[in-house]
């Protein structure tokens, strides 16, 4: 890893540390400022949170969105958190259930939904942070957001236990306590998250993850694990430049023009003049390298600098 500064780190997260603990260590391993993270994870929670190194951080927006969860429900327990972080406000006594019961629940959940986030989240009521309010023990109801689950599977019915362990691939802002718990409510018994685990987010995998231990074991020594960003960038389309268009154009900001030919293609970006749009595409220099970013404008067939990591000057 040394003089690696500028990619991507998929960091399989331990119990007990926040998103920004990750990212301050790694501050201090690495000796450098420019470091963040993608798709926070609560302290209880472990498995992949993508670290964008360097420039890099510049690209977490532009990461895939979706996300993917093992998680395990605790049937007739409501919690003021819906996770056992937090304190048991309710306990039922569980209905007859056979797994199909189970399996159809859950099921009903696939698809685009309204779902109210915990009140002990990050959503801001006006200006502040709900779980603030939530801890001086305010009572408000936050609204609900759309949401989808783009599939969610049984993978164990513990009846004798009252669980449920799911796999779950969602859109980003799902909440997966929230859906512990309407799942529970909708069992007719309550629950609440036992234990969750994200496999995948943001284009990364948990079998491309590093833990933190390992890496601060094996430093400077170990084996890179940063990820080139045109790997994790692949869903857009891109384009090579000629050394001309990077000096000429790229480097000072300036629009030009690029014909048809000349794009990797990964969608078709060429719309009819009553179909425009503006699309990102990843901007590669004649070594292969990732300059940046510009914005693919069809109605001029022209590419705009949007993100210019060797702009002169």
């Amino acid at each position: 890893m040394k003089d690696i500064n500028f990619g991507f780190l998929v960091i399989d997260k331990p119990v007990g540390l926040t998103s920004h603990d990750c990212v301050s260590r790694l501050r201090t391993l690495l000796s450098m400022k420019q470091i963040g993270h993608g798709g926070t994870l609560d302290p209880a929670v472990t498995g992949v949170l993508p670290i964008a190194i360097g420039k890099a951080t510049k690209l977490l927006s532009f990461l895939p969105s979706s996300k993917k969860y093992e998680g395990t429900i605790k049937l007739g327990i409501i919690t003021n958190t819906d996770d056992f972080e937090g304190e048991v406000i309710k306990k039922q006594s569980l209905p007859t259930l056979e797994e199909k019961d189970v399996y159809e629940c859950i099921k009903s959940f696939q698809g685009e939904l309204k779902q109210c986030p915990p009140s002990f989240s990050s959503v801001h009521i006006n200006g502040e942070r709900a779980y603030k309010k939530a801890r001086r023990g305010e009572k408000f109801k936050l609204p609900s957001k759309q949401i989808k689950i783009h599939n969610i599977d049984l993978i164990n019915w513990d009846n004798e236990n009252g669980q449920i362990k799911i796999n779950v691939h969602c859109s980003s802002g799902t909440y997966i306590r929230s859906l512990a718990r309407d799942i529970g409510e909708k069992l007719g018994c309550g629950g609440t998250l036992l234990q969750l685990r994200r496999i995948e987010a943001l284009g990364f995998n948990i079998k491309d993850s590093i833990t933190l231990k390992d890496l601060e074991d094996g430093f400077p020594f170990i084996k890179s694990p940063i990820v080139n960003p045109i790997k994790v960038l692949s869903h857009l389309n891109n384009i090579k430049l000629t050394l001309e268009e990077e000096n000429s154009f790229w480097c000072n900001g300036r629009p030009f023009i690029i014909s048809k030919e000349r794009f990797i293609s990964k969608k078709s970006i060429f719309k009819s003049q009553s179909e425009f749009s503006n699309d990102f595409i990843l901007v590669i220099n004649n070594n292969g390298s990732l300059i940046g970013i510009g914005i693919f404008n069809s109605e001029d067939s022209k590419i705009y600098p949007k993100i210019v990591f060797n702009a002169k000057g």
